[in-house]
């Protein structure tokens, strides 16, 4: 990870060079809104890809999720579905310089057309998805359209992952912690049951900032932990968050 990385809190952290490079793969980001970050990297790292064949990326924005997730289950076909132009076009390069490329594929469609046409259901569907549900928008119009849930409303997420999940597949997403509650209730309204939740700190002084939740169709009591990224000084990850992400950041 950059230095500029590790100065941020979670909730801030933003690389902004043109291209990320990872152990295995490196993302070109100069056409995307939305940079490489720690909420990507936490769920593309996080998801349970255990037995899953088919897996979907919804909102993938530069593929990374998508790659990372090819990286971690070498036998799943990973599609990727992203509205924006620029984006799907940057989705498409990094996939097509990832050593799997031949287990992604992107789409460029909104997730809600993507699931009216596709017949085929998935094991595991994740998202990092848009989550302020109010407020003005800022002067950085691009990044807002990506954030903002006006483009991709959540209940209209939860009935496309209604109609493309598998009965007994997962269902993955990270949102802030206030949006996070609010979405569990509302995907509880689409029989969603929310089955394992990882709370996420800066350190273990700060509250939480992040759920990373996972969805299922059959209720069971979910399992809780968190996840703390940091010890005291800036540059010492917890073992936890190292071995969570080793795989991927170069130095960890």
């Amino acid at each position: 990870m950059s230095a500029k990385a590790k100065a941020e809190p979670v909730d801030k952290i933003e690389i902004v060079e043109q291209t990320f490079q990872f152990k295995q793969f490196s993302i070109q980001q100069d056409k995307c809104s939305m940079k490489v970050g720690t909420d990507g990297v936490l769920l593309g790292a996080w998801a349970d890809v255990e037995n899953a064949t088919r897996i979907l990326d919804i909102g993938t924005g530069s593929g990374l999720i998508a790659i990372m997730l090819g990286q971690r289950n070498t036998g799943a076909q990973i599609h990727a579905v992203e509205i924006d132009d620029l984006a799907y076009t940057q989705a498409v390069d990094n996939i097509k310089n990832a050593p799997w490329a031949d287990r992604l594929s992107a789409f460029h469609q909104s997730i809600q057309d993507f699931a009216g046409t596709q017949q085929q259901e998935y094991d595991l569907i994740v998202s990092n998805p848009p989550f302020f549900t109010g407020g003005t928008f800022s002067f950085n119009q691009d990044r807002n359209s990506v954030r903002h849930t006006v483009k991709l409303p959540h209940g209209d997420m939860l009935r496309a992952v209604q109609k493309l999940l598998a009965k007994n597949g997962k269902f993955c997403v990270i949102l802030p912690f206030v949006e996070g509650l609010r979405f569990q209730e509302l995907a509880g309204t689409y029989h969603f049951y929310c089955t394992r939740v990882t709370e996420v700190l800066t350190n273990a002084n700060k509250p939480i900032e992040r759920l990373l939740m996972q969805f299922e169709l059959e209720s069971r009591t979910p399992q809780r932990d968190q996840l703390i990224i940091r010890q005291e000084g800036p540059d010492e990850w917890t073992e936890a968050y190292q071995n969570l992400t080793r795989a991927f950041y170069l130095k960890m």
